[in-house]
């Protein structure tokens, strides 16, 4: 049973809307869907809320965020709350906007907040609840992407996972961890397909018919008219006219 939630973020003005603060949100949202409001209580560094009915605290650490255990560390050393009975609401620079999951214990990647929390609470067995905010795609810009504003399309798209996550809390509050786990998993929304641009296909031009040979034709056919046949009887040859003047030139 969940007996402590916890969400992680940076105190002021200046930081309330940035990615960071994705752990502050969910716990604020889910203490006005409650009825209940945060006190500060200097003792704790941080704003405080209990649930009625079950009990349990709400915790944001009010020391930034790379020293967030120290509250943790001295609400649940005071109520005697064990590491496992532990919820921290975080960003997650590791999942897409748009995508929230449960786990228990793992390793801190990176996270200045769960470093703290982990070494003061000498453990790593409680449970984080992993709010996607995307990466810059380079690590040197990590520290600069989180510290600010989503863009408006992921913003929408993380306030849509910190809803399908707020609907979960009650589950986890009442010991139900591997229905809370089930439910937000299978209501993920599932990534959409990008298809690749096809390539433009060019015209295909149309192969010209090639020209029929034409038969040659003979002269006469040329002309349309049927062939003339050869004559079987050959014209008789002319006569020299030297001959004939030397016949008929005699008496």
């Amino acid at each position: 049973m969940i007996r402590l939630v916890v969400g992680l973020g940076n105190p002021g003005k200046e930081y309330e809307r940035t990615r960071h603060n994705a752990g502050f949100w969910l716990v604020e949202r889910f203490a006005q869907a409650s009825g209940v409001h945060f006190r500060k209580d200097a003792k704790y560094q941080a704003l405080v809320a209990r649930l009625e009915g079950s009990g349990a605290w709400l915790l944001l650490p009010q020391s930034f965020m790379n020293a967030s255990g120290r509250a943790v560390q001295m609400l649940a050393g005071f109520f005697k709350i064990k590491p496992e009975e532990i919820l921290v609401a975080h960003d997650e620079l590791d999942f897409a906007p748009g995508v929230a999951r449960i786990k228990q214990g793992g390793g801190i990647a990176g996270h200045n907040g769960l470093r703290d929390i982990s070494q003061r609470v000498a453990s790593h067995d409680y449970w984080r609840l992993r709010i996607g905010i995307g990466h810059p795609g380079d690590k040197d810009a990590v520290a600069d992407y989180v510290l600010h504003k989503p863009s408006q399309e992921d913003k929408v798209a993380i306030d849509e996972a910190l809803g399908r996550a707020l609907e979960i809390l009650p589950l986890c509050l009442s010991g139900d961890m591997q229905g809370a786990i089930q439910k937000l998993h299978s209501s993920e929304p599932k990534p959409k397909k990008v298809e690749a641009p096809k390539a433009e296909e060019k015209p295909k031009t149309e192969a010209k018919p090639k020209a029929e040979a034409k038969p040659v034709a003979k002269k006469d056919e040329a002309k349309n008219e049927p062939p003339k046949q050869a004559s079987r009887q050959e014209a008789p040859a002319q006569a020299k006219p030297g001959l004939l003047k030397s016949l008929f030139g005699k008496k």
